[in-house]
């Protein structure tokens, strides 16, 4: 009995996704919860499991397609049930390809062989289950194929060239075309100012540019900054790292910064809610779940730490190293990026004096920590080298007042300041 896959609703808000990769083939048998596709939505590279054990019969879509959710991306069958067994619907695209197609090649096969096709070679033809039942739809024999696949094997394409007339492109030029594969994907435009190169952008990088400026339409930004004295912090920091190491686990100041946080959000609400502008009411969360923005090589993703509240030192590191390791891998699942109450985002590693940060929406507000640098600070009435840092929190205007966001920061910088009262709370 067939089944349709439709591209699921996710929630969070995505609508449509891109596929990355499909990791099975048509004919393929399939596992109940196995991984059977990779899809890049607003969020992240997610794959998503087989719904029932038994056959793939068709996938709908090719690596690239925008898929929306309602598609059906995949047909699957019962155990045992063969492709050929699958009901082409009358009138959609694959059965209007599929008959336009069958005279070209059922002509080309009842002559002489055709451009893209080759005395029939004895034996049984090298090609995957997914080819083979492209063939029989396409009316194209596949022993009349001449492959271009590895090792032999006749590809899908090598059926499109056959069903065509055409031969495929000699073997000298197939590493030219490889070659110019890496350039860009145009050239360069002449302009009146000067030559200039266009880029399409990315499907993530999309994703950031539209929810930058919505956060930016939707929230009045106020950025508050202040400076804290992080000498002792750094020093506490350098003494637990090597015991932390021990653990097997990598901690960084990220870490600390989280546990400062929480500590203040619990004594700042405000910080930690959301506004439900339908209904005209300010969303106070009893849980405090930290997204931690990571920069990654296709762009800005944000992990989130559940329950940070209820995490010792260790965990959060733990925790953050792997999400850490595994956005900028692209592997991380929905949940790992939804349901987030603040954000932070550490530029030292990176270097800078100061920045405003965006709020991730529908949060209410976002923490910026800058580089540590040895600055001349007053200490008891003399002028010493401390290691100082910057700090910004940018808070949405219209729920958090000025001086709610000063008295939060001023917290904040308070527990940098003094880690043996941070410590309290590891």
């Amino acid at each position: 009995m067939q089944f349709e896959f439709k591209f699921p609703d996710v929630g969070e808000g995505i609508h449509e996704g891109r596929i990355v990769e499909w990791l099975v083939a048509a004919g393929d048998a399939v596992e109940e919860d196995q991984s059977f596709i990779k899809v890049e939505t607003d969020k992240a590279v997610v794959d998503l499991p087989a719904p029932k054990a038994g056959t793939v019969l068709a996938l709908n879509y090719k690596k690239g397609d925008t898929i929306h959710v309602g598609d059906v991306i995949a047909v699957f069958g019962t155990e045992g049930e063969k492709v050929e067994d699958l009901a082409v619907p009358a009138g959609s695209e694959q059965e209007k390809a599929a008959r336009e197609a069958v005279p070209r090649a059922s002509a080309a096969a009842a002559g002489a062989p055709s451009a893209g096709q080759r005395q029939a070679a004895p034996g049984r033809a090298l090609a995957t289950p997914h080819t083979r039942a492209y063939a029989r739809r396409m009316g194209v024999d596949l022993k009349l194929v001449e492959p271009t696949g590895k090792g032999g094997r006749v590809t899908d394409e090598d059926v499109d060239r056959a069903a065509k007339g055409e031969r495929p492109k000699p073997a000298a030029s197939r590493p030219a075309q490889a070659a110019r594969a890496v350039e860009p994907a145009a050239p360069l435009e002449i302009t009146e100012e000067g030559p200039v190169e266009r880029r399409p952008m990315s499907h993530l990088r999309k994703v950031i540019a539209d929810a930058m400026a919505l956060s930016k339409r939707t929230s009045p930004h106020v950025t508050h900054v202040d400076e804290a004295d992080v000498t002792d912090l750094v020093a506490l920091y350098q003494r637990i790292k090597p015991t932390v190491a021990a653990e097997g686990v990598k901690l960084s100041l990220t870490a600390l910064f989280i546990k400062g946080l929480v500590a203040v959000l619990k004594r700042h609400p405000l910080l930690n809610a959301s506004y439900d502008e339908a209904k005209n009411e300010v969303v106070l969360k009893k849980y405090y779940n930290i997204g931690v923005a990571v920069d990654t090589p296709e762009g800005l993703i944000v992990p989130v730490i559940k329950d940070a509240d209820k995490k010792d030192l260790l965990q959060i590191a733990e925790e953050l190293a792997d999400l850490a390791l595994r956005a900028r891998e692209r592997r991380l699942n929905l949940d790992e990026l939804r349901g987030g109450t603040f954000t932070i985002t550490n530029i030292g590693p990176i270097g800078g004096l100061l920045a405003t940060p965006i709020i991730h929406q529908p949060e209410l507000a976002i923490a910026a920590f800058f580089a540590v640098k040895e600055r001349p600070a007053v200490v008891d009435g003399a002028v010493v080298p401390r290691k100082m840092m910057n700090v910004a929190i940018s808070f949405d205007h219209r729920i958090i007042d000025g001086a709610e966001g000063a008295r939060a920061a001023s917290a904040l910088v308070n527990l940098l300041e003094n880690p043996d009262l941070l410590l309290l709370r590891l």
